[in-house]
């Protein structure tokens, strides 16, 4: 009896579980669709992925039901072509209505909140591309016009101002938003193949933080974050490869310790030619470098050649005993703590690297191993 009592218990938590207050249901009316077939698709990061299909019936209704963990982007199809997009979060009764000739364009969706901010975004940016059409036909339209160039002028001040409009509108969005994973279409929005609407990185930060923070598991949050990430990485590079171009001249500067603790600055060297050389007494490929800079090191060192030799090592028993076996007699610096300052500045993503100055601080060349470091130093120094 008990074990009854128990499987009686066991069952009614899987009917609650499977109640469907914790399903999605999808349903409508397309009118002009009766007896036509339409499909969900569950779209992906790079594809989409067919979900159910079903035939509208005769009073053009239709209906979907399904269990999602967080919000998911769904395309509902009549063809490849003529679908929307929706996106769906778990307990919501959606409901869309449209007609079958303009189902993509025109329709009505309630029930969703996630649905609804979707619609939103892709009539203001569809509304932006027909306003940007319609002056772009002008160009075709008049360039024949005695008046061309003045109205030229007129048509790329008003080309501008709509574009700096859905920009502003779009920025608005994701920051009105901020944990609704409509923001990932937002960000996800393109003028045309090559622009973004979306190019702030300080906006693609602030929705892929906080999306990431209530949505860890979504595949579309995950692919977000992963890009901002990189986005942020590459421009942080870019700026710091601008910053080395522009400037120059010792530029940033490197105050690091030696093995005796006395602090020297790269700057300290100016008048010289000086191999900025990023090492690891741990790393195999730094310890081969180093006979080559040895050999070279006496071969120029008296004609203005000096080494800067900075270590991104932690261990500093290590360190002192890699100069001392490689009989490293030039300037070696490190704070045991991976020199993580020197590096970012210097943009350095391996080891061994160095960049090579010239006597007023301006870098000449970068990487270089020891045949092409041999033939740079004898041409600038004889």
């Amino acid at each position: 009896m008990k074990r009854l009592f128990a499987l009686v218990i066991s069952m009614a938590a899987i009917m609650v579980a499977c109640d469907d207050s914790t399903q999605y249901k999808i349903s409508g009316r397309i009118s002009n669709a009766e007896g036509q077939y339409v499909y969900l698709d569950e779209l992906k990061v790079t594809s989409s992925e067919n979900v159910d299909s079903v035939k509208v019936n005769n009073s053009g209704e239709f209906e979907f039901d399904g269990i999602v963990q967080h919000p998911t982007f769904f395309l509902l199809k009549l063809s490849e072509k003529n679908f929307i997009t929706l996106l769906v979060d778990s307990a919501e009764q959606v409901e869309v209505a449209g007609d079958a000739a303009n189902f993509s364009r025109d329709y009505i969706v309630s029930g969703s909140e996630g649905s609804a901010l979707v619609q939103e975004l892709n009539q203001h940016l569809s509304h932006t591309k027909h306003q940007l059409d319609s002056i772009s036909s002008l160009h075709v339209l008049f360039r024949t016009d005695p008046n061309y160039s003045t109205l030229k002028k007129k048509w790329e001040q008003e080309y501008k101002e709509v574009v700096e409009n859905q920009i502003q509108y779009s920025q608005d969005f994701v920051t009105s938003h901020p944990f609704s994973m409509a923001n990932v279409l937002a960000l996800y929005q393109k003028f045309d193949n090559d622009n973004f609407v979306v190019q702030d990185i300080q906006s693609l930060k602030t929705a892929a933080s906080a999306l990431n923070s209530f949505y860890p598991e979504s595949e579309h949050v995950k692919a977000l974050y992963a890009n901002t990430v990189k986005l942020i990485k590459d421009e942080r590079n870019a700026r710091i490869n601008q910053l080395i171009r522009e400037q120059g001249k010792n530029s940033p500067d490197i105050v690091l310790p030696n093995p005796d603790g006395k602090e020297i600055a790269l700057s300290s060297l100016l008048g010289k030619h000086v191999l900025i050389q990023f090492w690891s007494a741990q790393d195999r490929g730094s310890r081969i470098m180093n006979p080559v800079l040895v050999e070279l090191y006496k071969k120029y060192n008296k004609k203005g050649f000096e080494i800067f030799q900075v270590s991104v090592d932690e261990n500093r028993y290590e360190w002192v005993d890699a100069i001392d076996q490689d009989k490293l007699s030039w300037i070696n610096v490190g704070d045991m703590e991976g020199s993580r300052t020197a590096l970012m500045n210097y943009n350095v993503q391996k080891i061994p690297y160095n960049y090579l100055l010239d006597e007023e601080g301006e870098i000449v060349a970068k990487d270089l191993k020891g045949p092409a470091l041999d033939r740079l130093l004898k041409a600038e120094l004889n």
